[in-house]
C-alpha cells in the first residue's frame, strides 16, 4: 500500500505562525495546477505499481480549488495509479471556504474526508493568528460538512497560544466534542524561523507561553478527549474508533508515499526526496521536463533513527522483534541497554510486546529519542 500527497501552495492570507510553503498571490495558479497534473504523469512509476490507499490534498489551502482544478488532479491520479476501492481521500480546508455548495462539489469530485483548519473557537485567538475566519464560521463549517454528507471530519486546534488561558483551551475542547467530528489534531504552537510570529517575539511584541503551561494544556487535551471517546493514537492526534487518519498513520508506519508539488516530500523506504520550495522554479523546471528536487539515500542507521522518531510518537510504540529482524541483533541489543539505563521508567511501558511512551513520556519525546538514537 502507498499514499499520494498533493501540495497546493496558495493561501488567501498568511497566518502568523505558519512556515509551510505557500504564496498569497494567485498569479501563476492556473499554470501550477497544470504542472501538478504533469508531475503526476512524470512520476507514475515512483511507487513501483503499489496500490494507493490514501490521497491527501494539503497546503497551503486546497479548499480554494474549484471543481475543474480538483477534477483535473483527481483524474490524473486515477489514470496513472492503481487506486484501492476504499481509498481515504482527504482535503485540508479553511472554514470560510466551506459553503454547502462548495462541500457538495468536493463530495462530487471524490473527497471523502475533510481536515478543517479551525485552530480555535475564540475570535481573539483567530484574530491574533491572522486567520480568515471567525468563531461562527468555524462552527458552521463543521455543521455544513456534516449536512453535506461528510461523515469523516477532522478539525485542527492549536494550544499554547499567548492569547488564551487554560480555561479557554478547555472551552475549545468542549466546543469541539459538541460538533459532528470524528477526529481532532491538537498542535502546540511552535515558533518557526522566518515567520511573523518569530519576528513579533524578537521585537518583544509577543511573549511566548512557558513550556510548563503548554504541557498542562497537552495533558488536559489527553484527559478530556480520551474521556469523551477519542483514542489518543499519536502525540497530536485523537480519533474515534475506526477514524484514525490512515494517510498520516502511513507516515508513522514507514509506508512509501509520493509527494506532488513545490516543497512536497516523497519516500520509498530507502531514500527521501523533496521538491524545490519555490513556485517559479518549480514551474519553469516542470515546463522543461526536469523536476528540481534534492534527494537523500538513507543509511540503515538513519532508517533506524527515523523508526524511533516516528513510532515513539504513536500509541503502538516500537517493536523490539521488528528492530531485531529488520535492523539486526546489534541494534536491538544496544537499544535494550539504553532503555534499561534510562532513569525514568515511568516514561514508558510494555504493551502487546511493544515499548510505548506513557503520556508523561510523550512530554519528553524529543529528549528520549535523542538519547536512544544511534
Amino acid at each position: 500500500m502507498a499514499g499520494i500527497y498533493v501540495h497546493i501552495p496558495f493561501c488567501k492570507k498568511a497566518c502568523h505562525y505558519c512556515d509551510f510553503h505557500f504564496t498569497t498571490t494567485q498569479y501563476y495558479r492556473d499554470e501550477i495546477i497544470k504542472q501538478l497534473a504533469n508531475e503526476i504523469e512524470q512520476r507514475k512509476n515512483y511507487l513501483t505499481e503499489r496500490t494507493v490507499n490514501t490521497i491527501y490534498f494539503g497546503g497551503g489551502t486546497p479548499s480554494i480549488l474549484n471543481e475543474e482544478e480538483l477534477s483535473l488532479l483527481m483524474n490524473s491520479i486515477h489514470k496513472k495509479f492503481s487506486i484501492a476501492e476504499k481509498t481515504e481521500i482527504t482535503l485540508e480546508a479553511n472554514p470560510d471556504d466551506l459553503s454547502i455548495e462548495k462541500l457538495l462539489m468536493l463530495k462530487k469530485t471524490g473527497i471523502n474526508r475533510l481536515s478543517i483548519g479551525v485552530q480555535s473557537f475564540r475570535d481573539e485567538d483567530l484574530k491574533w493568528m491572522n486567520r480568515a475566519h471567525d468563531a461562527i464560521h468555524a462552527k458552521q463549517a463543521v455543521i455544513n460538512a456534516a449536512s453535506a454528507g461528510f461523515n469523516n471530519i477532522s478539525i485542527d486546534l492549536i494550544y499554547g497560544l499567548p492569547t488564551s488561558k487554560l480555561a479557554d483551551w478547555k472551552k475549545n475542547l468542549e466546543e469541539a466534542v459538541t460538533l459532528p467530528v470524528q477526529h481532532l489534531s491538537c498542535y502546540c504552537l511552535t515558533v518557526e524561523d522566518n515567520t511573523a510570529l518569530h519576528h513579533f517575539i524578537k521585537k518583544g511584541k509577543v511573549i511566548e507561553k512557558k513550556d510548563e503551561v503548554s504541557s498542562e494544556e497537552f495533558l488536559m487535551a489527553h484527559e478530556f478527549l480520551t474521556g469523551n471517546g477519542f483514542e489518543h493514537y499519536e502525540i497530536s492526534n485523537y480519533g474515534l474508533r475506526n477514524f484514525h487518519s490512515r494517510h498520516n498513520s502511513s507516515y508513522w508506519d514507514n509506508e512509501p508515499y509520493l509527494g506532488i508539488g513545490p516543497s512536497a516530500h516523497s519516500y520509498n523506504g530507502i531514500s527521501r526526496q523533496w521538491n524545490v520550495a519555490n513556485n517559479i522554479q518549480y514551474l519553469n523546471s516542470m515546463k522543461e521536463g526536469k523536476l528540481l528536487f534534492e534527494k537523500e539515500e538513507l543509511s540503515i542507521e538513519q532508517q533506524f533513527n527515523e523508526y524511533l522518531m516516528t513510532r515513539l510518537r504513536t500509541s503502538s510504540g516500537i517493536s523490539m522483534e521488528y528492530i531485531e529482524s529488520f535492523f539486526g541483533e546489534i541494534y536491538a541489543d544496544e537499544l535494550r541497554q539504553k532503555i534499561s539505563a534510562y532513569e525514568i521508567p515511568s516514561h514508558f511501558e510494555i504493551k502487546n510486546n511493544n515499548l510505548q511512551l506513557t503520556i508523561e513520556g510523550m512530554l519528553k519525546l524529543n529528549s528520549i529519542v535523542i538519547e536512544w538514537m544511534k
